[in-house]
């Protein structure tokens, strides 16, 4: 039953005596998704959600998790602003929601993370990869991506990998995925690598002729340049730096898998990003993106919707291991999930303090195409620790 006929049946003056036990089931799953349809980060939580909701409507045909617990989400936009996401969190508290979608910039999870932690309510990012959104959660945040510092130390294997030894950074301190760099840094000097020189900017900036400059002044030039620049970021520089005749190989965050960035052509042939996922011929995410476009009528765009696929099987196996929608019972089995099949990868949560264990796909883009590289996660040694620097900087 939805809520939106729950509600008609008590304007008719139907009493709950007179509903009996079938009127607001108390086996009813509901989500509360505090997330962007609206402002700068909805580009990432609205193709989340697209992806979600084709795994949810699979589930309720099917009577819901495990065949008895139907799933219901209420959605709030915070319009991409911390104060809102504050606000429209708290809202579906109130509610009394059994578990919360997250959305995808961690700022905004930080900043209202109290709220969660107070009513101890479980919760998901939609696609946040940042390594200090579970430490700020208390056991009750989880990622989703791949994180930050796993994502710099499989980029930092890569251009070692590639015989690259002296590396530029371009990194924003505005907010934490912008400094996924100095992850990268912290690994590729482990392996022996050196960083030769940096470059800082501020998200939405139109003109980067000076940090341009600086690098095609460099002498020697750096091997490669490393950065987790976005939209409208990434486009600008790129097109500044190779419209300068800078040919230097660029690495980058998984920010950049984007329609916006295969539209730029020759600019970004032979980038190389990370991502959580690849579709290879018969993997289980080439069969997602089948249903995906049979539901919706057009391919997916990026990864974002698959990560979204990937939160509802986590849900799902939660739910279903916990034998429940109790919120306390839902997240220790949350805390402790092994091997659940996403779209993108086999993901595992035990020991892992809220973020997930799953592999890297390194990609190359050739020809306006996705290319894969590697698929593995990156040796241990090497993943730099989660730094709160990075969140208490912003």
């Amino acid at each position: 039953m939805t809520r939106l006929a729950f509600s008609a049946m008590l304007a008719a003056g139907v009493s709950l005596a007179a509903l009996g036990q079938t009127a607001f089931a108390d086996d009813t799953l509901l989500i509360g998704a505090a997330i962007s349809k609206t402002g700068w980060d909805a580009p990432y939580d609205s193709p989340v959600m697209d992806g979600l909701m084709l795994a949810i409507d699979e589930m309720n045909a099917n009577g819901g998790i495990a065949g008895k617990f139907p799933v219901e989400i209420e959605t709030r936009d915070n319009r991409s602003d911390n104060a809102q996401n504050a606000i429209v969190t708290q809202e579906l508290v109130d509610e009394g929601v059994n578990m919360m979608i997250v959305t995808c910039d961690s700022s905004m999870v930080h900043a209202g993370a109290q709220i969660i932690v107070g009513a101890q309510i479980p919760a998901i990012s939609t696609c946040s990869s940042s390594p200090t959104l579970p430490l700020s959660g208390d056991g009750y945040i989880f990622a989703n991506a791949v994180t930050d510092n796993v994502q710099g130390a499989a980029q930092a294997e890569y251009a070692f990998g590639q015989g690259y030894r002296k590396a530029y950074l371009l990194r924003s301190p505005d907010i934490e995925y912008s400094q996924m760099p100095l992850y990268f840094a912290d690994a590729f000097k482990k392996l022996g690598g050196e960083v030769v020189g940096e470059s800082l900017y501020s998200l939405g900036q139109p003109d980067f002729s000076a940090e341009v400059t600086k690098i095609k002044e460099l002498q020697p030039q750096p091997d490669v340049i490393v950065t987790s620049a976005f939209e409208p970021d990434f486009p600008a520089f790129i097109r500044q730096l190779r419209g300068a005749g800078v040919t230097v190989p660029l690495v980058a965050g998984d920010g950049i898998d984007s329609p916006t960035t295969f539209a730029l052509g020759d600019a970004v042939e032979g980038v190389v990003f990370t991502s959580s996922g690849f579709a290879e011929p018969g993997s289980p995410m080439a069969a997602y993106q089948e249903k995906y476009e049979a539901k919706y009528g057009k391919p997916p765009e990026s990864i974002m919707d698959a990560l979204g696929y990937d939160l509802a099987k986590i849900i799902e196996a939660a739910v279903t291991q916990a034998d429940s929608v109790e919120p306390a019972k839902i997240r220790d089995a949350l805390a402790n999930l092994e091997n659940v099949q996403g779209a993108t990868a086999e993901i595992s949560y035990k020991g892992g303090n809220g973020t997930p264990t799953r592999p890297v796909a390194v990609i190359r883009i050739e020809d306006g195409k996705r290319v894969l590289v590697s698929r593995k996660a990156p040796d241990p040694a090497i993943v730099p620790a989660p730094n709160l620097d990075l969140n208490a900087a912003q």
